[in-house]
This record gives C-alpha cells, structure tokens and sequence, in this order.
C-alpha cells in the first residue's frame, strides 16, 4: 500500500484526543454521576449518623441535669461523656466537689528500647526540671523491662516529651486525685497517694467503698460554713499568738457535722510539702482534759440522777483540801451558791461537791452513758481513745467534775453537749448524709425535763456569766466556757492553757452547736491580759454564728418576748441545801 495514500486517508491529530467511540461517552458520565451519588449518599449517611450521635448524647445531658441531684449530674455526665474514675468523687452536702479524680499520663520506659541512656537521660531532665539526670541514667541503664520516670504529667509536660521523640519511652493513663478547695478539708477528706490509695481521712477509711462505687460519696459538711468556722478560728489563734486550734459545727438534732476545722493544717495535694504534725486532726484524734466544760455533764448527771435540783445549793466558801490536792475557784465567791450559781460562775467547788453526792458509781455509769469511755462513733479510723482513771476514786469524782482526770476528743464533748441539748438523746455524730430514713435511731440517756433544765443554764452562763462574749443579738446563745491547763512532764503547765467554749442556738429550740477550742492562747491588751474560754473562744463563736444566721435562713428573733423567756427562765425558789462531805 502507498504510505502516502494511507497518510491521507487517516490523518492524525495531535492537539487534543483521540474522541471515544459512539456510546462510550455516555456509559462514562453515567459511572461518574452515580460514583458521585453514592459518596454523596454515604456522606449524608454519616453526617446524619453524628448528628444522632451527638442528639444522644446531648439529650442525655439535658436530662441528666434536669432531672439528677447535683452530685448524680456530676457521674452520669462523666460516664456521658466516657470517663469512669477509678475512684468516686467526693461532695459537700450542697453537691460542691471536694475530691475529684483527672485522667493524667504517667512516663515510663523500656531501657531495652532506649538507644543511649545518657543522652535521653539528659534531654528528659531539659524538659522536666524536677528529675535528675543522673537518676534518669541510672533507671534508664537498669536490666529492668520498666521503670517509672514521671507520674501524673500535666499536658504541656507530656507535650514537651513526646517532642524529645526517644525511642523507649512510653506513657500509660492514670488518674490523679486533685482536691480543688486545698487545705479546706485536709483532716476530713483526707488523701490518696499517686496509686490511688487513700491513706488519711474518709479517703482511707472508706476507700473500698470509694474504689467500688460511682457515684459522688455524699458528705454532711457544708463549704460555706467550713470556710466561715475556718476563717474566725484563724484569726482567733493570730489575735492570741496560739499554736493551734479547733472548731466543729454540729447539728443537734441529728448528729450530722456541718463543719470541722483543724489548725494548722496541710494540702492534701501536696501533703509532704508540710510537717508531719499537721496531718494531726485534734477535733477527732487528740484527747484533752476539757476543764469547765465538763460541767456539763457533771451538772447533767446531778439534775438527772435527782441528787440536785435547780434549787439545791453548796457550800463554796473555802477550797476543799483532799490529802495533797486543793480544790479552789478561779474567780472564787466565797460563799454558798444555788446550782445555776455554780454553773454560771464556774465553780470547781460547788461542782466537785455536787459529784460526791451523786457518787463515783453514778458517774462513772454517766460517762459510760455519754460515751466518753472509748472512742468516738464516727467514720474516721482516726479517734482517740479517752483516759480515764483505773481505780476511780472519790478524788478522781471530784476532779472529773470540773474537767481534770479523765482526757476525751473535742468532738466528744459536742457529741455529749448535743445529747444534752437535744431533748436527751445522744446520736453518733456522722460525716456521710444520707435520708432522714436512713438516720441510725439515737439512744435516750437524759430525761427530756433535764435536757430543759439545762438548756436554762446554758442561756444563763451567756447572758450573766462567763459566756457573755459569745453573744449574738437576736440568736438566742447559750452556752459553756472552758479553759485547763495543759498536761506536761512533771505536772500541769500552768502558762499553757486550752481555751474553749461550747455554743448551741437558738437555745429555746437547739438546732446548732459551735465549738471553738484554742491551744496555747497568749492573754491582750484587749483580754486584759486574760487566755480564758471566755474572751479567747467565745467571741469567735458569737462571729461564727452572726454569719452562720443568713446563711441557714435563721431569722433574728427578739430575746425578749414571753415565749422565750418562758422557755428559759430559771425559777426561783425555796433553796435546797446541801453539804458534800469532804
């Protein structure tokens, strides 16, 4: 065939393709327009499958925080949202966070894996200044398969390693107790250390209960008041140059502990950074000879027991000499004195003679009664055991009365004073809330016609005695100064005092019961030079209650009205006289 011939029956086109046989073009749009509709159909597929996705999820919080409790919203968003801690938050009785754990990264390595020890040793201490590099080296040239480097990195740390890019090292997710009110709750919450393992406070004694449950541990205490007692107790203890101190906020009917505050303190997110002394809860742990306080219960057993009566009275006119003791008053009278008398001065002469007339076995049954023969009911492991005397002897009877010889917590004594105020009724004091319901019924100790007798003494000490302090306008105070000294080598410290004052209001119908105690207060200008519980601990109770008032919706009443004087009144009458034997 001629090439040219076929040249010029074919000719060829260079600029633009070779165009595609009849048909082919339209199977080929047709291919792209329905690979185009099926991407378009699986995108639509997808965006509706999130957008359900996220519906879910975000109905399920809108219902969580409609129809949930605070402390249920807390879990159930957290499990909403796919975070289950490995141990339970923890509440304040209003719902408010008080322990919480975060998820965190923890560092560790393979030394199998890691190149050269030396040069990563020193490029991980670059970027994490708290690490030696010698003692990265050191792990890191070990013939271990896993060493820790650095637990509970904050993002910006693991940000910063992951840069390094060293072969070997690895991270592992963990969680981190945080505890976002600091040293607020130290002695009550507590703390766990970097294994989540609790080891003070509600964090170690219920932390199987913490570790097994998910939902928020619901406790009694309130931040607002515990942030109140705190503060006032603070400035109590500088205004006084004291070395510590302590407070509770009880409810009196149920035993619940609104607050509890002890001084000094220490953060519970960095609990090493303070002395070990810190971590020492006087409220629970530490046992005292209360002083006056103990009147209380001694005046509590006399009028219960029928030994006394508001009308009864004693001779105070001389100390009561026993073998090589002397039994004298602080502010001594000098004369015989009515038992509301005795209350409201303090005595310790009228006191120890009312307890011999009641008798040794009678008190001992007593404080048996109140509880103050072994430790505190409560869901701290961390309670003192009292001391009492062993044999108890009529001078051991005498001296208890006014607060010597037998060493109970703080926490004792507003357990027994709530008893005392409440009707008669003593209740294991609780951190842990739950339904009225659910409440542990109490245990009568008192008669209801004590209870009312004493609730008068109360009210009197605050309004002619030595509780005068302590009193805040339209709140109806009662309550019970204390001040003893300290026990130390060789005897009493006579310079070294704990000063306290028990205050319950409103005292016609007790609903709440504050307790201050001061270690080692230094007299003033101010308290003319005085460190009693009387101008140390009382006027930090009257401040604790103005702003507790507002607080709890607990309108200012006037003092002076009938009904409540009626309630209060002591009436007066033919004295009873009565001479304890010596």
């Amino acid at each position: 065939m001629n090439p040219t011939a076929a040249l010029t029956a074919r000719p060829v086109v260079l600029d633009r393709p070779e165009a595609p046989p009849p048909g082919r073009s339209v199977r080929f749009e047709g291919a792209a327009k329905q690979a185009l509709e099926i991407g378009r159909n699986r995108l639509l597929v997808t965006c509706a499958v999130f957008a359900l996705a996220f519906t879910v999820i975000g109905g399920r919080l809108i219902e969580i925080a409609v129809s949930r409790s605070a402390p249920q919203r807390l879990a159930e968003a957290r499990r909403a949202l796919g975070f289950v801690p490995d141990r339970a938050p923890i509440v304040d009785r209003n719902g408010t966070l008080l322990a919480t754990s975060l998820p965190t990264a923890s560092l560790y390595a393979d030394p199998r894996d890691v190149l050269d020890a030396g040069e990563a040793a020193a490029k991980l201490a670059s970027v994490l200044p708290g690490l030696a590099a010698e003692e990265i080296q050191a792990k890191l040239s070990s013939e271990k398969n896993f060493v820790w480097l650095k637990r509970n990195l904050t993002p910006r740390q693991q940000y910063e390693v992951n840069r390094l890019g060293i072969p070997g090292f690895y991270f592992q997710r963990e969680d981190k107790r945080i505890y976002p009110d600091g040293s607020l709750f130290a002695h009550i919450v507590g703390f766990a250390d970097v294994d989540g393992r609790g080891l003070a406070g509600l964090e170690r004694d219920l932390d199987e209960r913490l570790k097994s449950q998910t939902q928020p541990l619901l406790l009694t205490v309130d931040v607002r008041l515990q942030h109140i007692l705190r503060e006032e107790l603070q400035q109590g203890i500088q205004e006084f140059s004291a070395v510590g101190g302590m407070g509770i906020v009880m409810d009196v009917r149920t035993g619940e502990i609104l607050a509890m505050v002890s001084l000094p303190d220490f953060d519970p997110n960095r609990p090493g950074a303070s002395p070990p002394e810190n971590r020492f809860n006087r409220n629970t742990l530490g046992v005292y000879e209360m002083g006056s306080t103990f009147k209380i219960f001694n005046s509590a057993m006399a009028l219960d027991s029928g030994t006394a009566s508001l009308r009864s009275s004693y001779d105070a006119r001389q100390p009561i000499r026993i073998s090589r003791y002397t039994i004298t008053d602080y502010h001594a009278e000098r004369r015989w004195l009515t038992v509301p008398e005795i209350f409201k001065y303090s005595s310790n002469i009228g006191s120890a003679k009312m307890a011999l007339d009641a008798g040794v076995e009678t008190q001992r049954a007593f404080m048996g009664r109140v509880g103050f023969l072994k430790p505190v009911p409560i869901e701290l492991k961390e309670a003192g055991k009292p001391l009492y005397p062993r044999p108890w002897r009529p001078i051991n009877a005498m001296t208890i009365a006014f607060g010597h010889g037998l060493s109970v917590s703080p926490l004792h004594v507003a357990m027994g004073t709530a008893a005392v105020l409440n009707g008669g009724i003593l209740r294991a004091p609780t951190l842990i809330r739950r339904p009225p319901e659910e409440m542990p019924a109490g245990t009568r100790i008192l008669k209801q016609s004590t209870s009312e007798d004493m609730r008068r003494l109360f009210r009197l000490v605050v309004e002619e005695g030595t509780g005068k302090n302590a009193a805040a306008p339209g709140y109806v105070v009662g309550g019970k100064t204390g001040t003893a000294e300290k026990v130390g080598h060789g005897g009493y410290r006579h310079k070294s005092v704990l000063s306290s004052f028990i205050g319950v209001f409103p005292m016609h119908d007790p609903q709440y019961l504050v307790m201050v105690m001061v270690d080692e207060p230094k007299g003033t200008k101010r308290s003319h030079g005085y460190a009693t519980g009387g101008w140390v601990a009382a006027p930090v109770v009257r401040k604790v209650i103005t702003r507790m008032g507002p607080l709890y919706g607990i309108p200012p009443v006037d003092e002076t009205s009938p009904e409540i004087r009626r309630a209060l009144v002591i009436e007066s009458g033919p004295q009873e006289k009565r001479i304890a034997s010596q």
